[in-house]
């Protein structure tokens, strides 16, 4: 696809015997917002892992801006401009806020979403800025998830795979984290957001991709299922 920012083809990858993804194919647009969505277990983190070379798949190919990346090392992958922020967090919680930021630290790409430098994700978390000599193990878990997310931008990507951005996280911080992703998709970012709330995913996100055990079972555009109206409890549960 011309205008791909990450795409995944046919792609199988296993857990041991485990088969977790069975033919995986979805096109991530460039500029786009992909709502990642499914049951626990679907498969959501895997294609996030295969993706960024944590588990290189079986079968099936990975593109990033047209270039093949399956099976390269996950440090090759992130050079050639993809970030994920961990589902979890895992913030380094020895080092201070400030040291986790230069850690990520790349020049990377340049848009009109950056450079992202220390100065502009202080910018974008005040929170941050306030608490950045400050040990990161110390920090609430909403700032912890800020301080995830200015991570990933640190390294400066073209495409950025978010993963359970609000889990454990209260509503007004959910609703910050929230507002920050859509202020990231207006600067041009390509996105991939996992996410076990449809409706945050629904209202954000350009294109939606829905997993069922392992299987991509639903392809459309957000706009699209909204208003066809589409039951989607089979493969959501309770919507």
């Amino acid at each position: 696809m011309a205008n791909s920012a990450l795409e995944l083809s046919d792609v199988d990858a296993f857990y041991g015997d485990s088969h977790v993804l069975q033919k995986v194919s979805f096109v991530l647009g460039a500029g786009r917002l992909l709502g990642l969505l499914g049951r626990n277990g679907a498969g959501k983190s895997t294609c996030m892992n295969v993706s960024v070379g944590l588990v290189p798949p079986r079968t099936g190919s990975v593109e990033v801006f047209g270039t093949p990346v399956a099976r390269l090392p996950p440090e090759m992958i992130a050079a050639r401009g993809v970030a994920l922020v961990p589902q979890g967090r895992r913030v380094f919680k020895s080092l201070t806020v400030r040291e986790n930021l230069m850690v990520a630290a790349q020049t990377g790409f340049t848009g009109r979403h950056a450079p992202w430098t220390e100065a502009t994700v202080f910018a974008m978390f005040p929170r941050l800025a306030e608490r950045r000599s400050q040990l990161a193990g110390y920090l609430s878990g909403g700032e912890q998830q800020m301080l995830a997310i200015g991570r990933a931008l640190m390294a400066n990507p073209r495409v950025l795979l978010m993963d359970e951005p609000s889990e454990g996280l209260a509503p007004q911080i959910v609703a910050e984290v929230m507002a920050t992703i859509r202020k990231l998709k207006e600067s041009g970012l390509s996105i991939v957001l996992v996410e076990q709330s449809p409706k945050l995913v629904f209202d954000i996100a350009d294109d939606i991709v829905i997993l069922n055990s392992g299987r991509v079972a639903v392809i459309s555009t957000a706009a699209a299922l909204k208003n066809d109206d589409v039951d989607l409890r089979q493969h959501l549960g309770v919507f």
